[in-house]
């Protein structure tokens, strides 16, 4: 048998481990592979051994960061090392691009193909981000058709696959049977939280969306709640609700078991980020809510170059989600909106994200393996 060749992924958050996990299944079937890297419990089910544990790497914010600088360099130090000795024949880093583009920079003179996976937001901020990765990498994979053209002109390679949630089973067909298995009625109401996938990011908005739900139950008193989590981050989801007056939760930690809890919603409460296209993908209607730090959301307001945070209005470039974003961030608000969507209205818009984030033919992570061998030049 030919010697297998080694691949080192790196992802830093969930989301990313979700594409990191399809993209090995991928690999798999047009090549002799072996993996090494970081990742988290999707990429381990693949067979990856971590390096150390994903959440990590799970900071994100201008001046969020700043207290966890210590352990990022460290694990960057030891990230640089362990590729230095293993030598691997490609290194594929997803996303986290705070601590994935530092890596790459100190590894670009020792004539390893550095491939990156999900393009940073130049569309969205600091545009001029596209001709600094073009200095460091080799090949980068984007998830929306708009964006190869700001990176090929700055001479980096690119290659628009599609967003790898479009080959889950996602769709809105799934409502039925979730309820049917834990005893909802077809007309019973159901909300879903989605606080985020971060410490932070629960800490900040899980106690808002908590009492946003005790005057929501007095105005709606068949409400039920749904609320997936990721594993590391179910006992701090635990600990809040403890804090609160409520009951009459549904934790739900299967990753599979998310996206049926989504799509049997009648409604989501959600962080922003990648949440939004997976409940878009559901037809699930949504209100985006979150907070940051007043600083870091100062010099973001400042750089943006889209009117919306959304990806789903930023996609159809309307804005059918609310937004509620740091002051407008409130539980007067959110429990209006979270009323008003309760209607519906969103579905028909929703209908059109699917169309817009998937290729021409074959799935996203076929094609990314594909290319990614092919920077390699092995033959598929």
């Amino acid at each position: 048998m030919s010697r297998a060749v080694h691949l080192y992924l790196i992802a830093g958050e969930a989301s990313g481990d979700q594409v990191g996990a399809r993209l090995m299944q991928a690999l798999r079937t047009k090549a002799h592979v072996r993996f090494s890297g970081i990742g988290g419990p999707c990429m381990e089910s693949q067979g990856l051994r971590s390096l150390f544990p994903m959440s990590d790497l799970s900071v994100m914010g201008i001046f969020e960061v700043l207290p966890h600088i210590p352990r990022l360099l460290k694990r960057l130090q030891e990230t640089e090392r362990d590729i230095l000795e293993q030598r691997p024949d490609v290194v594929v880093t997803i996303d986290a691009p705070g601590f994935n583009f530092r890596l790459a920079k100190r590894l670009k003179k020792q004539g390893i193909p550095i491939i990156h996976y999900t393009a940073p937001t130049v569309w969205a901020w600091r545009p001029g981000r596209a001709r600094k990765v073009a200095r460091f990498l080799s090949h980068l994979l984007t998830l929306f058709p708009f964006e190869p053209p700001y990176f090929e002109k700055e001479g980096l390679p690119t290659t628009f696959v599609g967003h790898p949630l479009v080959e889950m089973d996602i769709g809105p067909q799934r409502k039925k049977s979730f309820r049917q298995r834990f005893g909802y009625a077809q007309t019973q109401p159901l909300l879903c939280l989605l606080p985020g996938s971060r410490q932070k990011e629960v800490d900040s908005l899980l106690p808002l969306f908590l009492n946003a739900v005790d005057i929501l139950k007095s105005r709606l008193p068949d409400l039920e709640i749904l609320l997936p989590v990721v594993p590391h981050l179910e006992s701090a989801v635990c600990a809040h609700l403890k804090e609160s007056s409520l009951s009459s939760f549904r934790i739900i930690s299967d990753p599979q078991e998310k996206i049926a809890a989504m799509a049997a919603s009648d409604v989501a409460l959600a962080a922003s980020g990648t949440v939004a296209l997976e409940l878009a993908l559901t037809e699930t209607p949504m209100v985006i809510a979150y907070k940051m730090n007043p600083l870091t959301a100062w010099v973001v307001r400042r750089l943006l170059l889209t009117r919306y945070a959304c990806l789903v209005n930023i996609l159809l470039n309307e804005s059918i989600v609310p937004e509620l974003l740091q002051e407008n961030c409130t539980v007067g608000k959110i429990v209006e909106s979270v009323l008003v969507e309760m209607q519906g209205s969103q579905r028909e818009h929703l209908k059109k994200i699917r169309p817009l984030i998937s290729p021409v033919s074959g799935t996203p992570s076929d094609i990314a393996a594909a290319q990614i061998l092919k920077v390699k030049d092995i033959k598929i």
